[in-house]
C-alpha cells in the first residue's frame, strides 16, 4: 500500500473502521508492527484502537491475544484437515509443485518475487537513504554496519540483493549497484563519516566517535580510539568535497 510506505516518524496513521485497513486481526497487526518501526501510530475512529493512548495500547494487546488464539485454531484446522486426507490417501499441497508441472513451478516463482518487491517497497524509507547516500562510494559491508549502529538488521548481500531489486523495476538509479571505487583509507573513514552524520544530523562530533568505535574503525594512525577533533576533521574534508552539506 502506497500510503504505509510513504508514513514517517511522528504522523498517525487514521482510518475509519478497522476493516477499511486491514483483512484479519494478524493482518491489523503487522501493519501496526511496521507503523511502530517507523516510529508512527495508529488510530481508528470507530473501534477503540489508539496508539498515542495507554487504552488503545491496551485494546492491541486484547486484539494481539485473539490473534495468537484465532493462529492456534487455524494450525489445528490444518493437521486436522492433513491428517484426514492422508487417512483417504490425498497428499496436502499443490498437486502441480510436487509433481514440478513447469507452468505451476513458473507461477510459485512469479508469486515469490512479488512477495519479495512488496516486502522491500514497505522498508525502503528506512534503509534506502542512507544507501543512496553511500553508494558507490562504499561497500556493501560498511553500510550493513552502519544501519545495525540504527537497530536495522541487513547482511551486506541482501542489502545488494534489495538494491539490485529496486534498479531492475526503476525504482533506484543505476549508481546504487555500481562497483565501489579502490580509495585511500582516509577517503574511506571520510565518507562513512559523512554517511553516519547524513544519516542523522543531531549526533555530535563524540556520539560518531563512539558509533566508529563501535564499528572497530581505525582512526586515520591506526589507532581503535576515537577522539572528537579526528571526527571533525574528517567531517569538514567531507564538507568540503560536498559530501554533507556544509556547517551553518
Amino acid at each position: 500500500m502506497k500510503l504505509l510506505r510513504e508514513i514517517g516518524a511522528g504522523d498517525t496513521l487514521v482510518v475509519v473502521r478497522l476493516d477499511r485497513l486491514a483483512r484479519s486481526v494478524s493482518h491489523l497487526l503487522e501493519v501496526i508492527e511496521d507503523l511502530a518501526a517507523k516510529g508512527a501510530h495508529f488510530r481508528s475512529l470507530r473501534d477503540p484502537i489508539d496508539t498515542t493512548t495507554p487504552q488503545g495500547m491496551f485494546s492491541l494487546q486484547v486484539l494481539g491475544a485473539v490473534a495468537q488464539l484465532e493462529r492456534a485454531l487455524i494450525s489445528e484446522r490444518t493437521k486436522a484437515g492433513i491428517r484426514a486426507a492422508k487417512a483417504k490417501g490425498k497428499l496436502p499441497g499443490n498437486p502441480g509443485i510436487r509433481q514440478r508441472w513447469p507452468e505451476a513451478l513458473a507461477q510459485l516463482t512469479e508469486a515469490q518475487k512479488a512477495a519479495y518487491g512488496r516486502r522491500i517497497q514497505a522498508t525502503a524509507n528506512q534503509w534506502l537513504p542512507t544507501v543512496r547516500r553511500m553508494r558507490p562510494d562504499h561497500t556493501w559491508d560498511d553500510i550493513a554496519r552502519v544501519l545495525k549502529q540504527r537497530g536495522l538488521d541487513w547482511t551486506p548481500e541482501r542489502l545488494r540483493r534489495a538494491a539490485k531489486w529496486l534498479v531492475s523495476e526503476h525504482l533506484a538509479d543505476a549508481s546504487l549497484v555500481r562497483k565501489s571505487p579502490p580509495r585511500l583509507p582516509e577517503d574511506r573513514l571520510m565518507t562513512l563519516i559523512a554517511g553516519i552524520h547524513s544519516s542523522n544530523p543531531e549526533l555530535t562530533l563524540r556520539d560518531i566517535a563512539g558509533q566508529l568505535e563501535r564499528l572497530h574503525e581505525r582512526t586515520p594512525r591506526g589507532g581503535s580510539k576515537w577522539s572528537p577533533s579526528s571526527v571533525k576533521n574528517l567531517l569538514d574534508r567531507a564538507r568540503r568535497a560536498r559530501l554533507v552539506e556544509a556547517a551553518p
